[in-house]
């Protein structure tokens, strides 16, 4: 939703690495971590509004919408971080200790409104700033950064669209969808959604339209693989429709063919203010929305999550509402697991466990609210968050306080999802650790299969490659980091196999 006003940014980053040690920075005790209510969720690293500046425009940076990224190589996560000049890359090697790597500044003008997602290894980022179109960033460019923080370059800009509220990508998919694309003398002018094909990742190119249902202000695009025997293995989008008063807010199409895409079906919900974003459930059977006007134009009596049966696609079914215990504007929600991460304005950031949403029930599992100034229908605090890191890590971008990161004792590890089968490997702790000279990994596998050890800083560099060969089953192997040459501090020994792949931290001192 286009926003009046600009307050002060605030990010929450959630749960340290999988391979990180177990530390935070502030624990929830007696429902307050540094100030900053909560409730099941332990504080673990924070970075001001102010570490996130974009030189380039030399302003004070307030935040928009956030997104995440794991390095394929490393294993590492990163928060990618909207700002009013741009975006921030954040390593999060060590969660208790967020790093800025780089910033990109904002292709034209500083704006309240950008939007990023990942496809592979890239990042694409758009914004409402005229003429900005959307930015192409490489991200294994983080990997080789000597002295963060470096100001990046694009490394290409699809000038296709001028500005564009959000961009929407599922990596089952080769596209990239702009919506709220602005409209007059680019490629779609309709508001609706405007594919970009991906084939080509460091060059996207147009594809095609979809705006026979009016303006889209957001939207989930997928692989089709639901409880609708119709379409499956097609893809899908879900788009919610703000157009104030819009009784036709949930819109699902066909877009499988970007050049043809089709209209599926229309639904709506009693009283629409502005259906502003939702997610579909993992089984998707059913799509949550969130509406971004109904709490200021007075039509519920507290914040409203809207719950549809998407179960058969051609005939969506509003369920009904979650009625929370607080009147706040809510703003971005995602779903992983059994729960949904909800953003809510200025109560923060809200997880709910997915009760029983054929009667649209959801249940309070934990809570970090990053405005703790007041709790008020109003456009300040958090904007966003993202719970899909491996790790278990939620980050969150709240406009004025800066960067956290989060994680629970409450919430499972995998956020209500099965934990991954365990590969058939032994791989020791290493010993000794902390070293002073070198440490040392043991390594059984069951099965014959080729195996490389390589050694990151926190910074995601690469300081030394341990192993890369074909095993034997049963051969053991000796895994040895040499730390003569390298300055005392944290590393990542990270062993990959055909089968699996696992990280290791220790600590050099001297």
């Amino acid at each position: 939703m286009r926003l009046l006003f600009l307050l002060p940014a605030l990010f929450l980053l959630a749960t340290p690495n999988a391979e990180a040690q177990e530390t935070v920075r502030a624990a929830c005790t007696n429902g307050v971590a540094e100030g900053f209510p909560c409730s099941n969720v332990d504080l673990v690293g924070h970075l001001s509004r102010f570490d996130l500046d974009v030189p380039a425009f030399q302003g004070s940076p307030v935040g928009n919408d956030i997104w995440g990224w794991t390095d394929p190589d490393t294993g590492i996560e990163y928060a990618i971080v909207g700002v009013t000049e741009g975006t921030a890359f954040v390593s999060l090697a060590d969660p208790t200790n967020p790093t800025v790597i780089g910033t990109l500044a904002s292709q034209t003008f500083v704006t309240t409104w950008r939007d990023i997602k990942t496809y592979g290894t890239y990042a694409y980022i758009v914004s409402e700033a005229n003429s900005h179109g959307m930015q192409v960033f490489d991200l294994t460019r983080l990997r080789d950064v000597a002295a963060p923080p470096v100001e990046f370059e694009a490394d290409a800009v699809y000038r296709g669209a001028g500005s564009a509220h959000n961009i929407v990508i599922d990596e089952s998919l080769p596209y990239a969808y702009l919506v709220g694309a602005n409209q007059g003398g680019f490629q779609c002018n309709g508001g609706g959604l405007h594919i970009v094909s991906l084939e080509d990742p460091a060059d996207p190119t147009f594809a095609g339209c979809f705006d026979s249902d009016g303006y889209t202000h957001d939207a989930q695009c997928v692989r089709y693989d639901g409880p609708d025997p119709d379409y499956q293995g097609e893809a899908i989008c879900f788009s919610s429709n703000g157009s104030f008063g819009s009784d036709d807010v949930l819109s699902i199409s066909n877009v499988t063919d970007p050049g043809l895409p089709e209209s599926i079906s229309l639904a709506s919900y009693p009283s629409p203010g502005y259906a502003h974003q939702g997610w579909l459930t993992e089984d998707k059977q059913y799509f949550l929305m969130n509406d971004e006007f109904d709490e200021r134009d007075g039509s519920v009596a507290g914040t409203r999550t809207i719950v549809f049966d998407v179960s058969d696609l051609d005939n969506a079914v509003f369920v009904g509402a979650y009625i929370h215990d607080i009147l706040t504007i809510d703003h971005n929600l995602y779903i992983r697991g059994n729960y949904v991460y909800q953003s809510n304005y200025e109560s923060g950031l809200r997880v709910f466990e997915l009760t029983n949403l054929a009667d649209a029930q959801l249940t309070l599992a934990a809570s970090f609210d990053t405005f703790p100034d007041r709790d008020g229908i109003g456009f300040g605090g958090q904007w966003s968050n993202y719970p899909f890191f491996e790790s278990g890590l939620i980050i969150a971008n709240d406009q004025g306080n800066g960067l956290f990161v989060l994680r629970s004792e409450t919430l499972s590890p995998t956020n209500g999802e099965e934990p991954p089968e365990t590969p058939a490997i032994g791989l020791s702790a290493a010993y000794p650790n902390p070293f002073r000279a070198r440490t040392t990994i043991d390594l059984n596998l069951a099965q014959s299969e080729r195996v490389r050890a390589e050694a990151y800083d926190l910074l995601g560099r690469r300081v030394a490659t341990l192993f890369d060969r074909t095993v034997s089953a049963t051969t053991p192997v000796q895994l040895t980091l040499d730390g003569t040459n390298l300055p005392s501090g944290v590393y990542l020994i990270r062993v990959q196999g055909d089968s699996f792949a696992e990280t290791r931290r220790v600590t050099l001192v001297r």
